[in-house]
């Protein structure tokens, strides 16, 4: 079969030979013990992977637990062989609250080849999808993300990662993760790819993502009603848009995913998506109806998840909230010199909403210098509870001896816990060489063979 009968589209590539060894690092236990997460301290990056190329990555995946202890637990920690106990902290067993923002405190970063930079550069939750750290279950072609059921739509909740999207490498890559949270929180993960016999093609261009926030945007009328008449004013330059999108080189744009977290109580999506490629000045080269549109949907958004649009987390189950996505696989948008991707926020960008975004794409290199704003300027804008406290009673002899034996166990508990931890952050810097000395042997033996 010559190459211009091969078989094309999606699963084409599936009946045909093509030499390459595939291979795969993870947080698996390098003991052959069951404990297989890596533990990310405060302030600590890890490489999850480090591997030498020509490669893809083909396939990751990820799932995560961050919990904080408000008092001690009953089972010493080292008795404890998973992430969370899962005993309801009514029955006085254990006492686990999760953290709540933590999906934003963690950064993903991926390096090709030998730039100092990331390519990819966006907090762990807004790179799969779940965004404002608020849990939601949808099924695209690139990624997914699979809630736990009882903690879908809470903030923190559980939750299983994938993507899919094909990441070329020439020389090397690295995926890292930042933990910039004042508390460890557990890696577990899958980064699954294949290694090439021979360089890569030329018009090869690598994957990018990129994290944006505005927060909130500076709309001129966030106290008029959407689609009313005082808000159709023309907007023939798109100077005020959100800004998804903005880099130079050649390339193109494979989608996004948005979260909206809405003020008015209105309607968010009454913008336009516009588009800009290489020289364009007005109008741009793709310019849309509405945010609705955009993500493939009609008349608001419906709770639909499909291969390319759709979306992930509904206004109607959590009210101010809106995430959707929408992937140009089938229709990417090509630019030569440079692109800038915006959408308007109201109307000729009348509403102050605060919008955030994921970015992906692919261009050739140098990446541009990616940045994402510090911490605490990424942490959704949760509902609070209002909580009231009072003092203290006078306590009786019993009451007091009772609150210091608590004290005096949550000291015992802690420094338990925390020595475990230590214990634990010194085996995941063996596994860290472990997974990368196992990809430099892989790569080694490929070569060897291939001689």
């Amino acid at each position: 079969m010559n190459e211009s009968t091969t078989p094309g589209g999606l699963l084409g590539d599936l009946t045909r030979h093509r030499p390459g060894r595939s291979a795969r690092a993870s947080s698996y236990d390098q003991t052959g013990r069951n404990r297989d997460n890596w533990i990310i301290m405060p302030g600590e990056e890890r490489t999850l992977a480090e591997i030498e190329g020509p490669g893809f990555i083909t396939h990751i995946w990820m799932t995560q637990s961050c919990r904080i202890q408000p008092g001690p637990g009953q089972i010493a920690p080292e008795a404890v062989g998973v992430p969370m106990l899962e005993i309801h902290n009514a029955l006085g067993v254990s006492w686990e609250v999760v953290d709540p923002d933590y999906y934003r405190k963690v950064l993903l970063k991926i390096y090709w080849d030998d730039q100092e930079t990331p390519s990819v550069l966006a907090p762990l939750g807004d790179f799969f999808g779940l965004m404002n750290s608020l849990s939601g279950t949808y099924d695209s072609l690139p990624l997914s993300v699979s809630a736990k059921e009882p903690e879908l739509n809470t903030f923190g909740g559980s939750a299983a990662f994938n993507s899919y999207f094909r990441m070329p490498f020439g020389k090397r890559a690295r995926v890292v993760v930042e933990n910039q949270n004042d508390i460890p929180y557990l890696q577990y993960f899958y980064i699954d790819y294949e290694l090439a016999p021979e360089p890569l093609p030329e018009e090869t261009v690598y994957f990018h993502a990129h994290w944006r926030r505005a927060l909130p945007n500076q709309g001129w009328g966030p106290d008029l009603q959407a689609n009313s008449i005082e808000t159709t004013v023309p907007n023939l330059d798109g100077a005020g848009n959100y800004v998804a999108l903005e880099t130079e080189g050649r390339g193109h744009y494979v989608g996004c995913n948005l979260a909206v977290r809405h003020f008015q109580g209105s309607w968010w999506g009454e913008g336009d998506d516009m588009i800009f490629i290489d020289d364009d000045s007005w109008p741009p080269s793709l310019h849309g109806t509405g945010m609705e549109d955009y993500f493939g949907h009609a008349w608001g958004m419906q709770r639909n998840a499909f291969q390319f649009n759709g979306t992930i987390v509904h206004e109607e189950d959590v009210p101010g909230f809106h995430h959707s996505y929408r992937f140009h696989l089938v229709d990417p948008i090509r630019f030569e010199k440079r692109i800038k991707v915006t959408f308007e926020h109201g109307h000729g960008n009348h509403l102050s909403d605060d919008w955030s975004s994921t970015a992906y794409w692919y261009q050739t290199l140098p990446s541009p210098q990616l940045t994402v704003p510090p911490v605490e300027q990424r942490l959704p804008l949760r509902p609070v509870d209002r909580v009231i406290e009072a003092p203290l009673p006078e306590l009786t002899d019993a009451q007091r001896a009772a609150r210091e034996a608590a004290g005096a166990r949550m000291e015992r508990f802690v420094a338990a816990r925390d020595e475990l931890r230590e214990q634990r952050r010194r085996e995941v810097d063996d596994w860290e060489r472990g997974n990368r000395d196992q990809a430099r042997a892989i790569r080694r033996r490929y070569d060897e063979r291939n001689q």
